[in-house]
């Protein structure tokens, strides 16, 4: 499958956007995801990993209701990190066993609400199983339970979003709480499950395994004690999380959820076996690169040394690109009104300002592009995830519209409409 959405996809999409009137005057910018292309990304996952694996999509990464409703109906699961994440999944008609809900800030009532619906609950700590073992005996339901552990393999290369180092306030520390996690294990007879997860972009291949390694021998030793103490249960659940890295400039060849699968097959086969049944919870793998945004430009701005653009998606949109730009890239390319693109051996230097209220709201400094006019659109390439799902409400700018396209770019569905300024009100009303 192709790695990432071209130029002319992009043109040809814009093009019969605008004959079929999806484009409005008000439509400063958007938001567009090849649903063909997310689908060849999720069965290519489920391709890769075994056919009794539960497969996840996070709902963090991208929450769109509509989107969510999608990809149900392609077999795949979701991974809740909040109670709103887990209502969410419930209510776009996910089965209950199905849902994975991660959050490390569960509340009694949310363990409650948990426990009754039978979701796969992953605590974050051992303190945290006590609460769960009180609502399990008070409704008298066994949901299934695992914990989660940080393997503490290491950082990535991108510390803010690395989460297995030798501190992190995610889940329990391997090395410290070794004993007491084997003794959780053969105190809850309906602890059956095990959680880790290394981080999220930044993390290798080889940070991956080792995580997974260490948690797999952790699993095997506790399954080992269990028979030893004549317990007749086994931990059955192996969550691996999800985190796998995607390629965000196009010169980059991305990594092959293929060939991690293969290796995690190769190295830990009992979780490609009935021993196990596998959990994974990918996000930014389905979605990154499946989605692009345009962007009018409205405004342009000349002074020595210096030409501003000024764009209409910035920090409100692409978080991580305005605060760390250093570690987070996006390609930026430019394209006329009539959705050709703009090539030139000569290129002019640009910084492409955001539209919010503060001097930090840059998505590209000294960037290297043909020349823009007003009129012209900035596309912001790979932006499907962890992008609108980290709205900010600073200046209350309206969410634009999310249009999904697919059939050769014949078919168009909104996926979410632009939010008027009514919608604005209400939310801060």
């Amino acid at each position: 499958m192709k790695e990432r959405i071209e130029h002319g996809d992009i043109s040809a999409v814009y093009k019969n956007a605008l004959k079929k009137n999806i484009i409005n005057p008000d439509d400063t910018s958007l938001i567009f995801y090849d649903l063909t292309y997310l689908k060849e990304r999720i069965e290519e996952a489920e391709r890769a990993f075994p056919a009794g694996a539960l497969n996840t999509s996070a709902i963090k990464a991208n929450p769109l209701i509509e989107v969510l409703k999608l990809i149900k109906n392609w077999g795949i699961g979701l991974e809740a990190a909040s109670l709103p994440e887990m209502y969410m999944a419930i209510k776009a008609g996910y089965d209950k066993k199905k849902i994975v809900f991660d959050s490390p800030a569960k509340t009694r009532e949310e363990i409650k609400y948990a426990v009754s619906a039978g979701v796969l609950i992953n605590a974050d700590s051992l303190d945290e199983l006590k609460t769960i073992d009180e609502a399990i005996q008070a409704y008298g339901v066994h949901a299934p339970v695992g914990l989660r552990v940080n393997p503490q393999s290491g950082l990535g290369k991108i510390s803010i979003t690395s989460v297995a180092g030798e501190y992190s306030k995610f889940g329990v520390p391997v090395k410290e709480f070794r004993s007491e996690i084997i003794e959780a294990y053969l105190k809850y007879n309906w602890l059956t499950g095990i959680h880790l997860h290394s981080g999220s972009q930044g993390c290798p291949q080889e940070l991956m395994l080792k995580g997974i390694e260490t948690v797999y021998n952790l699993a095997i030793e506790i399954n080992e004690t269990l028979k030893s103490k004549s317990k007749n249960r086994k931990i059955e659940i192996f969550d691996i999380g999800g985190g796998f890295p995607v390629s965000y400039r196009k010169e980059e060849k991305p990594l092959s959820i293929s060939d991690y699968a293969g290796a995690i097959k190769e190295k830990f086969p009992l979780l490609f076996s009935d021993h196990f049944k596998l959990v994974t919870e990918f996000g930014r793998y389905y979605y990154a690169n499946a989605a692009f945004a345009i962007s009018r430009v409205d405004n342009i701005k000349k002074q020595k040394g210096v030409t501003t653009v000024i764009s209409h998606l910035g920090a409100d949109f692409l978080l991580r690109r305005a605060f760390n730009p250093e570690v987070w890239h996006h390609d930026i390319s430019v394209m006329d009104n009539k959705g050709e693109f703009k090539y030139a051996a000569a290129q002019n230097k640009y910084v492409i300002g955001g539209p919010l209220c503060f001097a930090g709201d840059m998505i590209a400094k000294d960037i290297e592009l043909p020349e823009i006019e007003t009129g012209d659109y900035l596309i912001i390439h790979d932006v499907g995830a962890y992008t609108l799902s980290m709205w900010s409400r600073y200046n209350s700018r309206q969410i634009p519209k999310v249009i999904g396209y697919c059939n050769n770019w014949n078919d168009f569905f909104v996926l979410r409409d632009r939010e008027t300024l009514e919608d604005i009100l209400e939310f801060w009303s």
